[in-house]
């Protein structure tokens, strides 16, 4: 009884909440290069070389560790007709990272109309999101704020968001965007919401 009382009490104290995030985005935007650099600087492992990576056809999944929490990243491939799967994943998701190739301005109308999708359902009602303006390495990216506005961020109304100036390529920005994540997804009602609803 005495052993049963002090587990449960050690669990509850040392256990780490895990958080599902998905990584969202057209083809060619960075998100696989997202997910293997922060493998590389939140993991023991070296995430895959930028120049070997291919289209994500499906799911990629990564894990890591970060400020006490465990998050399962969730890549989904961004060609147009791979995009129809996405809404199987939302229901489980603590929170949203979209990626934009900043550098890639022809393709803005058509990466803010798969965001505005994505806004629009009602799996993701409250989930945070994440807008990575991806490709500040490259010379002709649009900064952060223009990538926010260009995407009219203001309108996620009941959500938490934020848009972020990173390079997969050279790490920048990625683990201010983690410590983002894992700080707005603990304060989140859909956290509390999914929490309870696991439990159930």
């Amino acid at each position: 009884m005495a052993f049963g009382l002090l587990y449960g009490l050690w669990e509850y104290l040392f256990r780490k909440d895990e958080f599902h995030v998905l990584i969202l985005g057209v083809d060619k935007a960075g998100k696989t290069n997202v997910l293997e650099r922060l493998k590389t600087i939140f993991t023991q492992s070296i995430g895959l070389d930028p120049g070997k990576i291919l289209p994500t056809v499906g799911l990629n999944v990564g894990r890591i560790e970060a400020h006490k929490h465990n998050l399962v990243f969730w890549d989904l491939g961004g060609q147009s007709g791979l995009r129809s799967i996405w809404d199987k994943y939302y229901s489980e998701a603590h929170a949203v990272v979209y990626v934009v190739d900043s550098a890639a301005r022809n393709r803005f109308e058509e990466s803010r109309a798969a965001l505005d999708k994505v806004l629009e359902n009602r799996e993701l009602a409250g989930a945070p999101l994440l807008i990575m303006a991806n490709k500040q390495d490259l010379e002709g990216a649009v900064n952060a704020q223009e990538v926010g506005q260009v995407f009219g961020i203001d309108r996620a109304e009941g959500r938490q968001f934020k848009v972020l100036p990173v390079s997969a390529y050279t790490g920048q920005g990625l683990k201010d965007g983690v410590e983002w994540l894992v700080e707005t997804i603990r304060r989140s009602h859909r956290s509390i919401r999914l929490r309870v609803r696991v439990a159930q």
